[in-house]
């Protein structure tokens, strides 16, 4: 398959997740079991068939950590779904790449390019913005908006326990076991919890299939597969028009708008996070 086509079709797949969270009548936590769930049972007769299951022990054990994290985070941006806009959700669990480098510099010490101080400030910016100024200076915060936040850290810190074992082992056995550890965790929780697990009605089934099949699992390969073929900066900046094919989704399937200072709130965003992938001609850090 073409690279950029696949990058295309995974980009549109991802988009429907928020979608059919806020569809599903079920609870959040629910939500990412099955979005887990599905990807993973349509996974493993691949995986078993391929007999690539076999990894070190230290990988498996930080699959299954990673998947740990993997879940919190899905089941805290599905609150937050369910709580706020699906845009605006969308568009604030993009902050990742944020922390990430933010926190590759606070505890590795690494050195960012100006640009991503840039980028950083401007998003921040931005989310002062979608937040409300006047809440902010009387702290007043949105939960839903918090929690999106939360979400984006989360997945900055899933992407630097992750990113040095893809290295070197292949991603489909690393998602195998990663969303084991998922599963686990997640149906600890919704047991602890009480959530119901079975008994919904059709729409609800199949919003929770299409979170695992169309989302977690086609949305994932097809990207993994771009980026395997792409520049990764081309593909991080082109990953952030999911928050505009959601938009258009909200609106036609959720009737979702947006206000004016959520419209430029978002924009602004979007242009920052852009900015933090960009590399400097000079090597100027900080």
């Amino acid at each position: 398959m073409n690279p950029k086509l696949s990058l295309a079709l995974g980009i549109i797949f991802i988009s429907f997740s928020p979608i059919f969270v806020k569809l599903a009548d079920a609870s959040p936590v629910v939500c990412a079991l099955y979005r887990i769930f599905f990807a993973w049972i349509f996974l493993l007769p691949y995986c078993l068939y391929k007999s690539n299951l076999k990894m070190e022990r230290k990988d498996i054990i930080l699959a299954l950590v990673s998947g740990l994290v993997f879940a919190t985070d899905v089941s805290v941006w599905n609150v937050s779904i369910k709580m706020i806009s699906a845009t605006v959700s969308t568009l604030l669990a993009n902050l990742a790449p944020v922390w990430v480098g933010l926190l590759n510099y606070l505890l590795f010490k690494k050195k960012s390019g100006w640009l991503f101080w840039v980028g950083t400030a401007i998003a921040i910016g931005g989310m002062l913005i979608l937040v409300g100024i006047a809440n902010v200076l009387q702290l007043k915060f949105n939960l839903g908006i918090i929690l999106a936040v939360a979400a984006s850290v989360l997945y900055a810190t899933y992407i630097l326990i992750t990113k040095d074992v893809l290295k070197r082992i292949s991603t489909l056995p690393f998602m195998f076991y990663s969303m084991l550890g998922s599963l686990i965790f997640l149906l600890i929780i919704s047991t602890i919890s009480g959530d119901q697990l079975l008994h919904y009605n059709l729409k609800t089934w199949g919003s929770l299939a299409g979170m695992g099949i169309i989302c977690q699992l086609a949305g994932w390969i097809t990207i993994n597969y771009a980026i395997s073929r792409l520049e990764s900066t081309k593909v991080s900046i082109a990953l952030l028009s999911q928050t505009v094919a959601t938009c258009f989704l909200a609106v036609l399937l959720l009737n979702e708008s947006l206000d004016a200072k959520e419209i430029i709130g978002s924009v602004i965003v979007l242009a920052g996070i852009a900015i933090t992938f960009l590399k400097p001609k000079k090597s100027y850090t900080i």
